[in-house]
């Protein structure tokens, strides 16, 4: 592939209209996009006026806050199910050789202790946990930052901790 006058002449005229290199290569004809691009670099011309109009501030603004609060909705409206229920499945201990897909993964204890286990209850589907533990697995965003501060553990999770 060689630049003829008549190519570089028609390369200029089009990236000056503000055609992509894609566009511009497809209308010279036999050569690639690399190749536009490689040659308007060449030939110092400048970078594309035409540029996709860029959203004001104000609509950016508003559209991140809609996507926060849907995925905050979302979140909550996840887990409310579980936190309204006070009916957990009693532990089924299980050592790490007995865990299933179907396991309640969450770790009781330390593993260098000897009576170190796993909660072993039904784990929900598509996660790891049963439905207690994910109580305290996937806490609502900010929820962690404010768990330094003492908060009121409800009656029936304090008698839930006490027997498992």
């Amino acid at each position: 592939m060689s630049w003829t006058e008549e190519k570089v002449a028609k390369l200029k005229e089009l990236w000056g209209k503000g055609n992509t290199a894609s566009q511009i290569a497809e209308i010279i004809g036999g050569i690639s996009r690399n190749a536009v691009i490689g040659k308007a670099h060449r030939l110092n011309l400048s970078a594309k006026i035409k540029t996709r109009t860029a959203t004001s501030n104000e609509s950016f603004e508003n559209s991140i806050l809609n996507k926060n609060a849907k995925i905050k909705r979302g979140r909550r409206s996840r887990f409310k199910s579980l936190i309204i229920e006070k009916d957990f499945e009693p532990e089924n201990p299980k050592q790490l050789e007995e865990l299933d897909e179907n396991s309640c993964k969450w770790p009781i204890g330390h593993p260098n202790e000897s009576d170190f286990y796993f909660c072993g209850r039904s784990s929900l589907k598509d996660f790891s946990y049963c439905k207690l533990h994910l109580l305290y697995a996937y806490q609502p965003k900010g929820k962690k930052d404010d768990s330094s501060e003492k908060e009121e553990v409800p009656d029936f999770i304090e008698k839930k901790i006490k027997t498992g």
